[in-house]
């Protein structure tokens, strides 16, 4: 359900904006939008599986949070960001 420490890190590197960076709305974004893509696919065999259901709306409402607050302070990030990570608003 939740992603490996190898595919964390490699979104990490992938959208970090410097060397080290843990921490940036980039970088908390890409790894929502991959733990929101994995709960998706769980979500096609165990269609009754409430509990996860809302931890998923948790992190669509978190991610939701840092794409407004990236678009705020710097929207030509905000568009490139949504762009590499496929996600339509």
């Amino acid at each position: 359900m939740s992603i490996t420490a190898e595919e964390k890190t490699r979104l990490m590197k992938e959208y970090a904006t410097k060397e080290g960076d843990t921490g940036s709305p980039e970088v908390q974004v890409a790894i929502l939008t991959s733990r929101i893509s994995a709960l998706t696919e769980h979500f096609k065999t165990h269609k009754k599986d409430n509990h996860s259901r809302r931890g998923l709306l948790k992190l669509v409402a978190q991610r939701r949070k840092l794409l407004d607050y990236t678009k705020n302070k710097d929207e030509e990030r905000y568009r490139k960001l949504i762009e590499s990570l496929g996600i339509r608003r």
